[in-house]
């Protein structure tokens, strides 16, 4: 073809992606997304008379090639991150929380994590990262003790789960979106949904279980109290439940827990079952959660502005 450009004129765009971004709620998106997350080449910086020297189409593709790396800005640790979002707290504890439970062979509950914090403040990304970092330690370790196929169980190994909480947040919603993280197929009764969410945490040796959008749950509906008790019940399941939310102190979800200030966590007491007032019908067994801020950030104050004008720096470095 006569109108192919010189190979020096069209070089790889590496910079692009090919085809859809991963479906985190799937497992082979979350896998996808864990092995190519902080792949991402930003553009480079070029100087005034470097880009004037560029030809149309090399221009044409650094500008594009920016506008990539504004869009696809990664998670730096710089003072506004680690002072004011607390991004490095947040995957400090959420990584020795995981790892901690995941060396625990008694049966039993497990303590679990609630990361809470305001809109578009990277509550979704920190604890995803941190999550796929401790999943990347879990395989290696994985690799040296079971090479190979262990019999007895499924061949699919995915130690991280991760779901949003449907906007309907009904106990069987909540189920079907655990088990379509693996493709499982949904039983027709409730009752036999857990006993499948459970084959599954259990059959793929999930570690840890992310549920995000939590703070869907309302408690002005009784399904919505059922989901929550369902929740609760997970952490029996020898897995880290990790719920993350916006305002979850506000929105109820901590009603009838207490908090602990020895240990800086929220107790939940046992289940009632059936919601009776028989002491006899409730679960003896108390769940505990550490509940991790992320702090706003006010733009409108001096030191603000300074934080977010080191951060930018940060980000170019």
């Amino acid at each position: 073809m006569t109108d192919r450009p010189a190979a020096h004129e069209s070089p790889l765009v590496t910079f692009l992606r090919a085809g859809p971004a991963p479906d985190r709620t799937r497992w082979e998106g979350w896998q996808q997304w864990r092995a190519t997350r902080g792949t991402f080449v930003p553009a480079p910086r070029l100087s005034q008379s470097g880009y004037q020297a560029l030809t149309p189409g090399h221009r044409a593709l650094h500008d594009l090639h920016r506008t990539a790396t504004h869009v696809n800005m990664r998670l730096q640790e710089t003072p506004m991150s680690a002072k004011v979002s607390q991004v490095a707290k947040v995957s400090q504890v959420m990584r020795g929380r995981l790892q901690n439970n995941a060396v625990k062979f008694t049966p039993g509950t497990r303590n679990g994590l609630m990361i809470n914090g305001g809109g578009f403040q990277g509550k979704t990304e920190t604890a995803c990262d941190a999550a796929a970092a401790f999943e990347d330690l879990w395989r290696d370790i994985h690799r040296q003790l079971l090479p190979g196929r262990t019999p007895g169980t499924r061949d699919l190994f995915v130690p991280v789960a991760y779901c949003r909480l449907p906007v309907r947040a009904t106990p069987k919603a909540l189920c079907k979106a655990i088990l379509d993280v693996y493709g499982d197929p949904h039983p027709s009764t409730l009752d036999d949904m857990i006993r499948a969410v459970r084959d599954t945490i259990r059959d793929h040796g999930i570690t840890a279980l992310l549920i995000d959008d939590v703070t869907r749950l309302r408690m002005h509906r009784q399904d919505y109290q059922d989901t929550l008790d369902l929740i609760r019940e997970l952490t029996d399941l020898n897995v880290t439940l990790v719920l993350i939310g916006v305002d979850i102190p506000g929105s109820g979800l901590l009603h009838g827990a207490y908090a602990d200030p020895a240990a800086r966590q929220w107790v939940f007491p046992g289940i009632k079952r059936g919601h009776t007032c028989n002491d006899a019908a409730s679960t003896q067994t108390s769940r505990r959660f550490d509940l991790v801020d992320l702090d706003p950030f006010d733009y409108a104050t001096t030191t603000g502005i300074a934080a977010f004008l080191e951060h930018l720096a940060g980000i170019e470095e």
